[in-house]
């Protein structure tokens, strides 16, 4: 049964990625790197600090933990896409372009994370 609300979570979180991604890129043209991406993996580091964070300190369903911290924020999270971002920034010469893009993405997103669970660690 985990299996299955993993899985769920997982296809619930790709979806929910592909709308923020998708509405943030069609909102955001002007500044030449790709901040859907960004937007969501800072964001899913965040929730993933506040899901963990808040598992840390109190007792819970782990299946419902599995669906929502691997399920979930697996599937909505993509470091694999930042990635290919970041190396396609490279292949077109946008240096500042890639190092905004990619350490904007991991300095956000660790800082992110550790709000997250400082908060979830509160609750």
């Amino acid at each position: 049964m985990i299996s299955l609300l993993v899985a769920l979570g997982g296809g619930l979180g790709a979806v929910t990625r592909f709308v923020v991604d998708a509405e943030i890129g069609r909102r955001v043209t002007r500044w030449g790197i790709p901040l859907g991406t960004v937007v969501v993996n800072v964001t899913g580091s965040f929730l993933l600090g506040l899901i963990v964070g808040w598992w840390t300190y109190h007792a819970g369903d782990p299946g419902l933990k599995a669906a929502l911290g691997t399920g979930f924020m697996g599937g909505y999270t993509t470091f694999s896409t930042a990635c290919v971002e970041a190396a396609r920034l490279g292949r077109a010469g946008r240096g500042w372009a890639l190092l905004v893009h990619a350490g904007g993405t991991v300095v956000l997103g660790v800082a992110a994370a550790a709000l997250g669970f400082w908060l979830g660690s509160l609750l």
